[in-house]
This record gives C-alpha cells, structure tokens and sequence, in this order.
C-alpha cells in the first residue's frame, strides 16, 4: 500500500467537568501526598505554600504526607513544597478549575549533607520522575498534552514537539528518535511492558493513526530518548513510562467530551470515603462519519469505528500499602470498501485501488498492583498483568471496468486474495525492591518476566488478469506464509544505584540483561548503563551518560515462512536470529537563564549491531521497517546488519509565566546503515534535520473565563525511499523495493502548522470549555 498526500482537518471539541460538593465560588482544593523520591515514604512536615497569593496560602503534611490547600484561586498558580533536609521542589503552571480538584504527588530528594552548602537545586517542572535518570529524559504532564497544539492529547504526537524526535508521517504518530526505526520504542504502563497503545496498530508497528490512551486517566509520566537507567529493556531508541492516576477519593466527579473525534465520558470518585479508596473509569467511542457529514476530507470515505475505555480501583491499607486494579484497551475497524466507490474520480488516502480491505484490531491490559513503603529506607512493587493484541483483516479483489454511458465503475467480481490473523497474549509480573543505605547510596533491583502466547495465521494467492484487466487469466493456489504458534518468554533482571558523592555530583549506574526464549541466540547477557550528573552552580550541569540496549523483534516476525508453497512444509527459518543492540552515548548542558527559561544541548552517536539483514548481498535491514501500514514480509535473515546515528539536539524552553510560554527545539543528525552487502546507505528515517517552534498565550476574560491560543511549526527533512519492485511487490501484495538506488531518494521536506484556540469558562461547580484544533492549518500537502 503507497500513501501520497495527508491533508489537514480539524477538531471540535466541548468538554466540561463538574464537582458534587463544591461551596467555594471560583476557587478549588489542592491536596496531595508528599514521599521521599527513592523509598515513596512519606514526609511529615513539609511545607507546602502557593507562591503569590495574599494572604498566603499555606499547609504542612501530616503523618501520612498529606497536604490540603483550600480557597486556591482558579488559574495558574506555582506550589513550592520545602522540607528540612531535602531539596525543594517547585511546580509551576499548576491549572486550578473550578470544575475539580487538583491532586498532586510529589516526591523529594533528600540532600547529601543536613548544612547548607554552596548550591541546592531541588526538582522543578519538566525534570524527569525517574531518579536513576540523568539525561535524555524528561517528565511529561498532563497539561502538556493538552496545550501542545496539534498533539490531540496523545503522548506521542506531543513528543514530536521534543529535540530529536520526528514524525514519520501525518496519517500516524509513530515517532521517529534519533533517527531510529519506530518499533525501537518501548510501551511501559505501571512498570509492566505493554502492546502498541495505539488503534489500527499494525503488528511489529510503534505506531498508529489514534491512540487508545487518554490524557485525562494519565499521571505524569516519564519519556526517554536514549541511554536509559537499567530497569528498561526490550527498546533500542525510546521509553515512554506511563502512570495511571487514581481517582478522587473524596467527591464524586466527572466529565465529558464532546467532538469530531469521539465522545467520551469519565466519571470518579470514593468508594470508601473513610478507608479512602476510589475508582476512576472512562469510555470513547468514535467514528469519522461526522467528517464525511460535514464535507471535511480525511482521506477516507470508510466507516471507520474505534472504541476504547480504562478503569483504576484503588485500595490504600492503613500501614501504607496500596493496592489497585488497573486497565486500559481499546478496538477499532476500518472497512476500505472500493467495489463502492463507483465514480472514477473518487480518491483514498488509504488502501489500495484494486481491492476491498477489512481491517480490524484490538489492544487490551489488565493488572494488579500493590505497592508498600516496608520502612522509611525500603519499598517494594510487585504487579501483576495480562494483555491482549491482535490485527485481523482479508482483502478481496476488485474486478471491475468502466460503463462509457454513465462514465462510472461496473463490478465484475470480487474475490478474497488474503487472509490473516495475528494474535498475541502476554502474561507479565514485575517485582522491584528499592532501598536507601543512606542520604548518599541508594539502589534499586528487580525483575520483569513476560510469557507470550501467539497465534500466527496468514494466507494469500494472487489474480492475473489479462489484457483488458477484466477478465481472469489465471488465480494461483493459495500460499501459506504463516501458520505458526509459540510460548516463549521474555526475562529481564536488572540492578541500578545512585550515589550523590557531593551536592553538585551524582553517579548512576547498573546492569540488566535480556533473554528471549525463543531460541539459544535471542540472548543479551549484559548490558551495563552509566551516568554522571555535575551541578557547576546554581544555573548549569553538565551531563553524561551511556548505555548498551536490545530488543527481540515482533514475535510474528519470527514464525514468517514464504516458501511453503514450493515444500508445502511451514518451516519458520528466521527463529535463530540474535536480539537487536544499540549501544547509547550521550552527552549534555543545561543552563537555566532566570527562573523560566532553560537551554538544554545534548550530543549523541548510538552504534547499533546484530541488525537482521539478508542472508544474499542485498540492502535490505529491518532498520528501515516500523511505521505506515504495512506488515513485514523478511527473507531468510541473520543478524549481521549494524547501523549509526550521530546528532546534537537543542531546545530552548521558557515555562508559562505572565501569560505565555514557548519552546524552541532544533535537530542535527545523520543515520545510516549496513545491510549484508555492506554498503553504507542512509537509513528510512535520516531526514538529517528538524525543527519546531512552539507558542501559547492566555488571554484573561474576567476573573473566571479565558482563552488561550497555541501555536504549531514543525519543519524536518523529507525521509528516504527507493524504487520499488513491481512484480515482487505484486506477489506480496505490499511493496518491496529494489536493492539499486535504496534509500538514495528523499521526499520534499515535511512542514506543518497547527493551531488551537481554547475557551474556557469556570462557575461554581463547572468548568466548560470549547476548543477548536486545527490541524495543517494551510493544508501542506506532505508524504
């Protein structure tokens, strides 16, 4: 399947939430719950003030590290939280509605030594909750989906935004880092390893059209870009580190939304006010029929379908446990009905001219959680889940000819040319113990274990027609190329420490490996990480760290046989190959220019081996494969390939302060590979340059209503293409490429404007808003 041009649309939505319970006209509480960073105790006596308010407003944790601070303005606010012997942290660009409360869980950092030194810097917005982490790593929030425009809520498009983060295309938001294929980013949803969170989720994809996540049942959450701390594995470019958020334990409340691009509801709220237990559950449903309805082009006249939900109950114990029932998942269909399409001008943007496609997937994970701080140095985390991902469909060919009359198509036949069903259940547990020696040394240890269960099921045949593309010259047999089922198991241990030898330096380190039980060779016995943190004063650091990370390919991709036809025997020949590895070093500066504006410059160079490649001389690596939607069809491979990518990124980021916010990130960088003919080609993905410019601004109507307009403008280099094989590609059905001139053509370069207008209005118990997101705003065409 080839895509050309993605247009723009736009979204509308009306969303408002509401409080039972609320007496306060146009203010709101903010509570939460204070922990030490490393052991999740919790911390009484912290201070905790909103900075700018007359009176001040004020509170100090109790005995369980809550805080309560009632009658807090609606609108932005900044919360600092000091505490005697730890490092203070402040939160800004707090938004307080009045239609809920804001609940917020901080963790501070206990200092090297009890007197004051030189320097202390504590954590502030942006700064990643991981501790372990010490560069290529920030915190996202919540409110960061959300007023990035043209991020639709969804944590990979608003990572685009991010230095050294591409997209691959506008139709997707698989994400492109560092000049890494898409499937090299890992999924993490409560410490356990997750399927592609994402609608029409192609197997062996990082990617989708939708995603199946929601901003409004997520916490803050961490994102990686390369050398990460030792608890990840299983991903060679990226990590994002999801957390769910419980509901409110004390009032009933809830929301709905209403748009172009779903309606959903979520409802929260106590289910034990006096044990402080709470539930949260929300629903989307959607469809693009209200596109079609308004005349708005998205590509598809397809009835499109998607529907996904999540719950969290949770149940805190009177000693400091905690447990929660957690899950997320969702199912979408897409029927690209050609034999319908009976004027010869009609155009879609997906799909394939030739045939009827009926495509569906689902994507779904429940777990179990339960955490407790054992003492004040320890804290244990043991969860477990099971999750679900499949992608079905069949296409049948069109034979059809042209009425000269009424000028129109005339079906002749359809016939069903393909068949698959890709099917995997995991079965995962995760256990982590962490423990403080003292305010110097602390570590961490764990174990991940994932147990698949995969069915892999797939069957073509092909159609020729003869010379006047009408009637049938001859259907082949069909072909079996997978009919494959397997029950390995993905092991993960790792160990990772953090000692701070002064206030200004700290060292990170650890050791995991990864082995995949799949064959004797799918194995990384070690993998050591390193990282090292200089605090030069008050308003810079330099940085350092580097890592070696692997990863097992799409299981599916190993049961793949595409000569049965000629032995009429399934013999899956590419189950010997080794696990792909990337080895990360990175180096960085950070320099903060008053309190709002940071500048940050990292530089990298990622060595990547044991690629998949040919068996014959040929260019092909599974480097280039993981976005767009299309499976993957390999020849025999070995693992021989190897790869480099080298760039520096900068970002320059001022943090919303009166009345606006902006952030600059610009990328360098060159990627490219070998493949078993050892010639050095550029990768898929090396656009070699990009850059966004990101702004909003608020307006205040009154004290309680405002409106706010963000601002959009990416610019990156075109990616890379060959010419593709037609007779091979026919045999397929998909394409497949030449090895003459792979990858030395390149697209025109990618731009994109989006704009978002957002208005808000806040009464007593309600807060409404209405929003109007426009994605490609002048309408660019781009591949």
């Amino acid at each position: 399947m080839e895509y050309n041009i993605k247009r723009g649309f736009f979204s509308i939505l009306i969303f408002f939430s509401f409080t039972i319970g609320l007496y306060g006209q146009f203010t709101q509480t903010i509570r939460g719950k204070v922990v030490d960073s490393e052991t999740n105790f919790p911390l009484i006596g912290v201070n905790v003030i909103v900075l700018n308010t007359d009176p001040l407003i004020g509170s100090v944790t109790d005995i369980k590290g809550k805080f309560r601070l009632n009658n807090v303005p609606v609108g932005r606010n900044s919360i600092k939280f000091s505490y005697l012997g730890y490092k203070d942290v402040l939160l800004n660009d707090v938004i307080v509605t009045s239609g809920k409360e804001v609940i917020l869980d901080v963790k501070m950092e206990e200092k090297v030594t009890k007197l004051k030194e030189v320097v202390i810097v504590g954590k502030k917005s942006g700064d990643p909750l991981n501790d372990m982490a010490v560069i290529s790593a920030r915190e996202f929030s919540v409110y960061e989906t959300e007023k990035y425009a043209g991020s639709r809520g969804e944590p990979a498009r608003m990572a685009r935004s991010y230095a050294g983060v591409l997209a691959s295309d506008d139709s997707r938001n698989d994400i492109v880092i560092r000049g890494n294929t898409p499937t090299g980013v890992l999924w993490k949803l409560e410490g356990v390893n997750i399927p592609n969170p994402n609608h029409f989720a192609i197997p062996g994809t990082g990617g989708g059209p939708v995603t199946i996540l929601n901003n409004k049942f997520l916490s803050n959450s961490d994102f990686f870009t390369g050398a990460f701390p030792a608890e990840y594995a299983n991903g060679i470019a990226g990590v994002f580190d999801l957390r769910m958020r419980n509901g409110n334990n004390e009032k009933y409340e809830g929301s709905a939304q209403f748009g172009l691009l779903g309606t959903e509801l979520m409802v929260e709220g106590p289910i034990d006010k006096k044990k402080e237990s709470s539930f949260l559950a929300m629903y989307r449903y959607s469809t693009v029929s209200l596109f079609n309805l308004l005349g708005i082009d998205v590509g598809t006249d397809s009835k499109v379908k998607y529907q996904d939900g999540a719950f969290r109950f949770n149940f805190p114990f009177k000693k400091g446990g905690n447990l929660a029932f957690f899950g997320v998942g969702g199912n979408s269909y897409a029927p690209i009905i050609k034999s319908e399409q009976l004027d010869t001008f009609d155009t879609e943007l997906y799909g394939d001219d030739d045939r009827d496609q009926y495509f569906g997937s689902n994507m779904g994970v429940v777990g179990l959680s339960y955490t407790k701080p054992v003492n004040k140095n320890t804290f244990i985390k043991l969860v477990f889940a099971a999750s679900e991902e499949q992608a079905k469909g069949h296409d049948d060919k069109v034979i059809r000819h042209i009425d000269h009359s009424s000028g129109q198509y005339v079906i002749d036949s359809l016939i069903k040319i393909l068949d698959f069903n890709i099917k995997d259940y995991k079965y995962s547990s995760y256990f982590s113990l962490s423990k403080k020696l003292n305010n110097r040394f602390s570590y961490e240890t764990g174990l991940n274990l994932d147990l698949y269960n995969g069915i892999y099921l797939d069957s073509v045949r092909n159609i020729y027609l003869n010379d006047d593309n009408v009637t049938i010259d001859s259907i082949t047999p069909w072909r079996l190329r997978w009919n494959g089922r397997g029950k390995p198991l993905l092991i993960q241990p790792y160990f990772q420490f953090k000692y701070k030898a002064n206030e200004k330096l700290t060292i990170t380190g650890g050791l995991t490996s990864l082995i995949f039980t799949i064959s004797k060779e799918s194995i990384s016995p070690i993998e050591p990480r390193f990282g090292v943190s200089y605090q030069l004063d008050k308003k810079q650091k330099l940085n350092f760290a580097l890592g070696l990370h692997s990863q097992k390919l799409a299981n599916y991709l190993y049961y793949f046989d595409k000569n049965y036809d000629l032995k009429r025997v399934l013999e899956p020949y590419n189950k010997n190959l080794k696990l792909l590895k990337s080895l990360h070093v990175v180096a960085g500066y950070e320099r903060y220019i008053g309190q709002n504006i940071r500048i940050k410059i990292e530089t990298y160079y990622q060595y990547l081996f044991d690629l998949p490649v040919k068996t014959v001389p040929g260019a092909y690596s599974l480097l280039n494969s993981g976005s767009g939607f299309n499976r993957f069809f390999p020849d025999k491979l070995q693992s021989t390939g190897t790869g480099r990518n080298y760039g520096i990124d900068l970002t320059v980021e001022k943090s919303f302060r009166r009345g606006y916010f902006f952030m600059m990130s610009g990328s360098l960088f060159d990627a490219k590979y070998r493949g078993s003919d050892d010639t050095l080609r550029n990768s898929a993905f090396n656009g070699r340059y990009s850059a966004n410019f990101l702004f909003g601004k608020e307006f205040s109507i009154g004290q309680n209503q405002t409106l706010n307009i963000g601002l959009r403008m990416v610019r990156t280099g075109g990616q890379r293409h060959g010419i593709v094989d037609r007779a091979k590609s026919d045999k397929e059905q998909d394409i497949v490429y030449l090895d003459a001139h792979y990858n030395d053509y390149q697209f025109k370069d990618y731009f994109r404007t989006d704009l978002k207008l957002a208005y808000k209005i806040n009464t007593r118990k309600f807060t409404h808003e209405i929003a109007l997101d426009i994605a490609n705003l002048f309408d660019t065409g781009n591949v």
